[in-house]
């Protein structure tokens, strides 16, 4: 096996020759691989190449080039369980049972593996965090299981997730297409961060890099009325709990994102193999998050809230020949539940029935999108629940009166709650309405707990 070269990948003009899977040159193979590498707790505004100045990510700026990228990118619930549950079933999180952290999904429900098992000659292969129930597993129905991964440490374990992706993609000889998912524990390690650092130092700690600390966000100013629930998550963050100053703050937001360069490195490893290989022109490859990071947006850390810097992800697709590259697409409101639909739909196989989302194939080709500009996403077990449309996002909480509106074209940094604004009444009574029908359409698994408290919302 070769050592892969960094010089060389950061080089690399990503034009590799195509090769079926038996290693002929020059014949695309029937059914693309497909990789899709997961991360957790990555912002969605993480990327380089997509506008962030305060980190480097030289390995996903390259896939960016090569991608095209949704800047209204949402997971289905802003925490890991539930929106892993998500991704791997396409079903809502209350319908895969795991409304909260470390549950199983409902039994009978596919997931992403079993599909392709079932349903073709993929080979697929699993590496890293899982956290369905068990955050690293020795098996995961529907995939083989690659070792790798140190229970909550990605500084450490995810390197082993990386290698094994690596020496799979590099030692293999088989003529099957495969499916493998990479799921990375960075930048979760940001919460090992803040509970070592949530007490404000007499004297700030690395003055030698004061001068590079980022700036707050426009937002980090903010006081409303807020519901109990997100409330009580505030009170429990560590800033509130150790009176952090500005500085500490920024110190934060440093932090973070050499967090992030950390798994840029890792996923840079897979991207070099599959470029040695010659795979990647063969390879669909989706690269996403489980949730977001608060980074001091609201004066808020960590998740398990709903406004954007904990529920919008990363969500990057590329298929060399197949869709554009380097193409931002900032008004398609996509969600973790078109993953499988998407990935089924480049694999040339119909999705596992009741899909909550659709295949976005189409719309990364550059056709027409016909589907409703709607997304939906519940909030960590199953209080509360989200539904963004092109211009408004309305959250509300089962038992609170406080509710939120954003206007999200005109105040992007959810700011201004018009809830309770009487202009905007109208507004506020469709969003209700579009959530009750979505509602009306699941199936929770049962003993979902707060199931039904959305039939009983007045419109």
């Amino acid at each position: 096996m070769r050592k892969t070269n960094r010089r060389e990948f950061l080089g690399a003009a990503g034009a590799g020759a195509l090769l079926s899977s038996a290693g002929c040159p020059g014949v695309r193979q029937t059914r693309p691989n497909i990789v899709l590498i997961v991360t957790d707790q990555q912002h969605i505004d993480t990327i380089a190449h997509l506008g962030q100045t305060g980190v480097r990510t030289p390995a996903l700026d390259h896939l960016a080039q090569r991608s095209t990228s949704f800047g209204n990118s949402y997971c289905t619930d802003p925490v890991c369980s539930p929106s892993r549950s998500s991704i791997f079933t396409g079903r809502m999180p209350t319908e895969a049972d795991v409304a909260s952290n470390g549950r199983h999904i409902y039994q009978g429900m596919p997931n992403l593996g079993e599909w392709f098992r079932e349903n073709t000659d993929y080979e697929t292969i699993y590496a890293g965090k899982w956290h369905l129930p068990g955050t690293y597993q020795d098996s995961i129905e529907g995939f083989h299981v690659l070792p790798g991964g140190i229970l909550g440490q990605g500084n450490v374990g995810d390197t082993s997730v990386s290698l094994a992706c690596e020496a799979f993609v590099r030692s293999r000889s088989s003529s099957q297409p495969f499916l493998l998912t990479a799921s990375f524990m960075q930048p979760h390690d940001i919460c090992e961060w803040l509970r070592l650092n949530m007490e404000v130092p007499g004297e700030p700690p690395y003055a030698e890099i004061e001068g590079a600390l980022p700036r707050l966000p426009d937002n980090f100013e903010y006081e409303a009325l807020e519901p109990r629930p997100l409330a009580m998550r505030r009170q429990n963050n560590e800033p509130v709990k150790g009176a952090w100053t500005g500085e500490h703050w920024r110190y934060y937001l440093w932090s973070y994102y050499r967090h992030i360069e950390m798994v840029d490195g890792e996923i840079g490893r897979i991207l070099q193999a599959l470029e040695d290989t010659g795979h990647r022109e063969d390879t669909v490859l989706l690269f996403t998050a489980d949730h977001g990071e608060g980074l001091a947006h609201h004066q808020m850390v960590r998740k398990s809230y709903c406004w954007d810097e904990a529920t919008k992800v990363p969500f990057l697709v590329s298929w060399p020949g197949e869709f554009p590259e380097d193409r931002r697409d900032a008004a398609s409101l996509v969600s973790g539940v078109d993953i499988v639909p998407t990935l089924c739909d480049c694999a040339g196989i119909p999705p596992p029935p009741k899909m909550r989302g659709r295949s976005l194939k189409r719309l990364i080709a550059g056709q027409a999108d016909e589907a409703p500009g709607v997304v939906f996403a519940d909030i960590p077990s199953d209080v509360g629940r989200l539904v963004r449309t092109a211009q408004y996002k309305y959250v509300g909480y089962a038992g609170d009166t406080v509710e939120q509106l954003y206007d999200m074209a005109g105040d992007p940094g959810e700011t201004e709650n018009l809830a309770a604004d009487p202009a905007h009444a109208s507004t506020l009574a469709e969003h209700k309405r579009l959530l009750l029908e979505r509602e009306a359409q699941l199936e929770p698994a049962p003993g979902q707990p707060h199931a039904d408290a959305w039939w009983r919302r007045s419109s």
